[in-house]
């Protein structure tokens, strides 16, 4: 069993309490709009991750790690992107990366809005985050951990954090 923590659009914001949040976790996938180098190197330092670049994201950080990233985990295909599109009318690009890939699990960001739903067109789980950053129009700050064990993605646990934060 694999314990995974998601995080997306956290716009050059790392919150402290993602090191506890993700304390458990064997990895951390980071869905796009990274915001800084030095988010991708804390993160890297903390747990293995997997990420991606978003529209916000910069020449260096594009440069460190992909637009999609497609692999196996345990027995679950998982295709990793910031902007897929609407939830069930994916953009173009990502409707062909699902036809050649078949992916199990869709993981992205970019809407800041959290939704978790299964996809009967594509025969996927479909995973946004939300936002985990301080920037865009959530008004909570999201992420999920949850666990894949062979073929079964379960335990799914949302953690909301207030927009604001308190400096001390």
């Amino acid at each position: 069993m694999i314990k995974i923590g998601i995080l997306s659009d956290t716009h050059s914001f790392l919150d402290d309490k993602i090191f506890e949040y993700f304390k458990t976790c064997d990895e951390i996938w980071h869905a796009g709009d990274v915001g800084a180098l030095q988010i991708v190197d804390q993160l890297k330092a903390f747990k293995p991750c997997r990420m991606v670049f978003g529209n916000i994201d910069n020449k260096d950080i594009r440069l460190s790690i992909p637009e999609y990233d497609i692999f196996h985990i345990e027995e679950v295909k998982v295709m990793i992107i910031h902007i897929a599109g609407k939830f069930g009318t994916y953009s173009a690009q990502v409707q062909a990366l699902l036809k050649e890939h078949t992916p199990q699990l869709l993981v992205c960001g970019h809407s800041h809005i959290l939704k978790i739903a299964y996809d009967s067109k594509w025969q996927l789980l479909y995973l946004n985050p939300g936002a985990f950053g301080i920037h865009g129009i959530h008004t909570v700050r999201t992420l999920l951990r949850f666990n894949i064990h062979g073929k079964d993605i379960n335990g799914m646990e949302i953690i909301e954090r207030p927009r604001s934060i308190k400096v001390s």
